[in-house]
């Protein structure tokens, strides 16, 4: 029996094979929950859903666009009807493109917006409502979200207007829609990444390998974070061993922020 035994969990933004989304499913699959993972790259993440598969899990991909409504109603529809319930919701899908506010532009912000903090919003409508409105007695009430933003929801790097603004959101989206729901045992809390070793950081490390080993240098333990490393904070929050944690935030950042 894993730490997620008969839980359902739905896990965004999972079809790269370095990021945070893909390293939670494993783990939760792993965990024993029955997981659906979902993004925008409908080829990839049925491709990931197959290696858990593979492994002997419970685990179904799905194409979904986070910033559209119907497209979070079609992914409940096909949870419900695959497994019964769900139980946890992770919103990992985002996004991050470079731009000040001098430069940013309109366009730039808006998907921003849309792909970090309306997406959150509407997964964390969706799943309230569904947990709601389940029926499987007192062990089974409530649910648990888990929202993913970044060291840059908690304080402001220049040259990132949309994403600072769209990640901080994020952080107090999360701490308003606990406290609508702490009554209902529903728990929503957010994570909070530093710099992870993830495709992004690995193309960027053969092109400058002199900025990757600078940002490692400046993070205080010495060395960037990995996706389980995120994975496993994911696991704590979706499991019962955090049962009286709601509307907090956590970092996961090396002591980059404590500086």
């Amino acid at each position: 029996m894993g730490r997620l035994a008969g839980k359902v969990a739905l896990v965004t933004g999972a079809a790269s094979l370095k990021g945070f989304g893909f390293a939670t499913a494993r783990m939760f699959a792993a965990e024993g929950a029955r997981v659906v993972l979902t993004d925008l790259n409908v080829d990839a993440v049925e491709a990931r859903a197959e290696e858990l598969r593979a492994q002997g899990w419970d685990a179904t991909g799905c194409g979904q666009d986070v910033t559209q409504q119907d497209s979070w109603d079609h992914v409940r529809h096909l949870t419900v009807a695959m497994f019964g319930r769900l139980d946890i919701l992770v919103n990992n899908a985002g996004m991050v493109t470079p731009g000040g506010i001098a430069d940013a532009s309109l366009e730039d912000w808006n998907r921003h917006i849309a792909v970090n903090l309306t997406s959150v919003f509407l997964g964390c409508q969706m799943a309230v409502r569904q947990m709601l409105r389940q029926d499987g007695g007192a062990q089974r009430r409530g649910g648990t979200i888990i929202n993913i933003s970044s060291i840059a929801g908690i304080g402001a790097f220049p040259g990132l207007a949309a994403y600072v603004a769209s990640k901080g959101g994020v952080r107090l989206l999360t701490k308003s829609a606990a406290l609508d729901v702490a009554a209902d045992a529903i728990r929503i809390n957010s994570v909070h990444p530093g710099h992870l070793d993830t495709d992004m950081i690995a193309s960027a490390r053969a092109i400058a390998p002199q900025m990757i080993a600078a940002m490692e240098a400046n993070v205080p333990m010495g060395m960037l974070g990995v996706a389980d490393d995120i994975a496993t904070m994911n696991l704590f929050l979706a499991s019962d061993e955090s049962r009286y944690i709601t509307g907090a935030e956590f970092i996961v950042d090396g002591g980059l922020t404590a500086k």
